[in-house]
């Protein structure tokens, strides 16, 4: 529930619309193939993290294997990626749920509404991982209720001419693809909730293994459901009017309306819409607390759990406050430093954990396979940021 919670946010809804140059096909197979790499960094990162106490986190691993530089260079990282998200989810969220508490009778303003969700989350966040994946559960299962409730019946109208894009030349797809490849990989993050969940479950990495699998696996079917839904009713054709809307969520359920069959569709979406956003706003701060608290050394007192919790929620709280629309040119930057820490990294830990502890025996075909299939796609990924970046890429419009 937290892996799969963290994965599976609002964002998701963004997915066709930035696949839509691709298309279905070559979209699904490079979800497939990035989830396929994601998992496996996860499984590397746990490989190393093996030889250490439970719950050892990133900074511990990189400062004893890889040196003081590479701890430096991923801790930068993993507070810059993990410290944006908490302030675009605080950023983001804030209106949604002053509009809601202001429907119900209360009126809030947008600060006053700001503090009361960081609040709420940072005392789930700060009880520890048990109380996040109890929450997790109910906010995931709500979710994926909402979701078939929306769009289930989208399946059973899916034209399959439509979703192949019959009409097309294959060949116009091509230029598209490698500007979906960064998306895919921000589609399946949760590197951070690793270390928690190896604490959690007292270094019983087989029981971490099964938790990366089935949490992963089922982010992969909700984005395959969402993608088959969506192009299987709206033609190609259509998305560059979407996009010229500007691509959110309300211009592409403008074009699905004519599609669903619930006449409830505003109120599900907002319901649909909170569940999300809190869903991964647990998962990343979750994450995010248990790196503060692996770099400081202090986790379990609630004197030390109470001082990680306000390193962890008040400086992003603050620039939400201060600085509302501050993210949105640092986001753009997240998903270079995030191919670092969550593909690169791993990788780059199993290999030292396995010349350090097991000199003795050489790396097993499938790990080495592993290493060189997830640095390959992290560094496919940095190419396509590059590119994307200097503005080389085709945009599908």
């Amino acid at each position: 529930m937290v892996i799969c919670g963290t994965v599976v946010g609002a964002g998701m809804f963004t997915l066709p619309v930035v696949m839509a140059g691709a298309w279905f096909g070559w979209s699904v197979l490079i979800l497939i193939g990035s989830w396929a790499s994601m998992l496996m960094s996860g499984l590397l990162f746990l490989h190393a993290a093996r030889h250490y106490q439970a719950g050892a986190g990133y900074s511990t691993l990189t400062r004893d294997l890889l040196g003081r530089g590479w701890e430096i260079i991923n801790s930068v990282s993993i507070l810059f990626v993990l410290g944006i998200l908490t302030y675009a989810y605080i950023s983001a969220s804030g209106p949604v749920y002053q509009h809601s508490i202001t429907a119900a009778g209360l009126p809030v303003t947008l600060v006053e509404t700001k503090i009361l969700l960081t609040g709420c989350v940072a005392a789930v966040v700060c009880l520890g991982t048990k109380e996040v994946s109890r929450l997790m559960t109910v906010c995931l299962i709500a979710k994926i209720v909402l979701l078939v409730a929306l769009f289930g019946g989208l399946l059973m109208q899916v034209k399959l001419p439509v979703l192949l894009d019959s009409q097309e030349s294959a060949g116009m797809y091509w230029p598209y693809i490698a500007g979906v490849v960064p998306f895919c990989l921000a589609s399946f993050g949760y590197h951070g909730n690793i270390s928690g969940l190896d604490r959690y479950y007292g270094g019983e990495q087989q029981r971490v293994r099964k938790a990366l699998k089935i949490g992963t696996f089922l982010a992969l079917v909700i984005y395959l459901f969402w993608l088959t839904a969506t192009m299987g009713n709206i033609p190609r054709s259509e998305f560059p009017a979407i996009i010229t809307r500007g691509g959110d969520i309300e211009a592409l359920l403008e074009a699905l309306h004519s599609h669903l069959q619930t006449g409830y569709l505003t109120l599900l979406m907002t319901v649909f819409s909170h569940f999300a956003v809190l869903c991964s706003f647990l998962g990343v701060t979750s994450g995010l607390f248990d790196f503060i608290a692996d770099w400081s050394g202090e986790r379990d007192a609630l004197r030390k759990r109470l001082k990680i919790g306000a390193l962890t929620f008040l400086p992003p709280l603050l620039a939400s406050i201060w600085m509302p629309n501050g993210f949105v040119t640092a986001i753009g930057y997240a998903g270079l430093l995030a191919t670092i820490w969550a593909v690169i990294v791993p990788a780059l830990l199993a290999v030292k954990a396995r010349q350090r502890f097991a000199a003795d025996r050489p790396m097993p075909l499938p790990q080495k396979l592993m290493v060189i299939a997830v640095i390959a796609f992290g560094v496919i990924n940095i190419a396509a940021w590059t590119l994307g970046k200097a503005n080389l890429l085709p945009l599908y419009r």
